[in-house]
């Protein structure tokens, strides 16, 4: 099985340019937020203390499980990211936004961005070699916010 530096190793030879990492830095957490969104749009009529569930809740957990399988710190990163990105979210809701298209547009457009930077880098986007590294992704930017902070994976 591999470590999340064996993942996070692997994932990076495929993002040396600087270019390319510029634009990870601004589409992955895009792509990562517009499919939450995606999934807040979808609503399971049920209730946590008067918290309505929906399926971006239960793809989270299960998220958050597999990166605290592979890093309990970057997990604890990794969720509060995705706190962020609930309440975005919930706010964008509140204020009457159809958040389902607003997230559409994003993911759409922030792939876009994703595909020109590996085109710009001259190799393939990760994701096309094993499914998981769209995970790995976001861990990425994660572990290299880490590594500036001081804090260990």
């Amino acid at each position: 099985m591999k470590t999340i530096h064996d993942w996070l190793a692997e994932y990076g030879e495929s993002h040396q340019n600087k270019t390319n990492k510029t634009i990870h830095w601004i589409c992955i957490p895009l792509i990562f937020w517009s499919i939450v969104a995606l999934l807040y749009s979808v609503d399971l009529h049920f209730r946590l203390l008067e918290i309505p569930i929906t399926a971006a809740h239960i793809a989270l957990i299960l998220t958050l499980l597999y990166y605290t399988r592979l890093s309990p710190s970057l997990s604890i990163g990794m969720m509060i990211f995705a706190l962020i990105c609930l309440t975005v979210c919930n706010g964008l809701q509140m204020v009457g936004f159809s958040l389902w298209k607003v997230a559409l547009v994003v993911f759409v457009i922030a792939w876009i961005g994703q595909f020109i930077g590996h085109h710009i880098e001259g190799k393939k986007p990760s994701f096309l070699k094993d499914i998981q590294f769209l995970l790995i992704g976001p861990a990425w930017l994660m572990s290299d916010l880490f590594r500036k902070w001081g804090i260990t994976l």
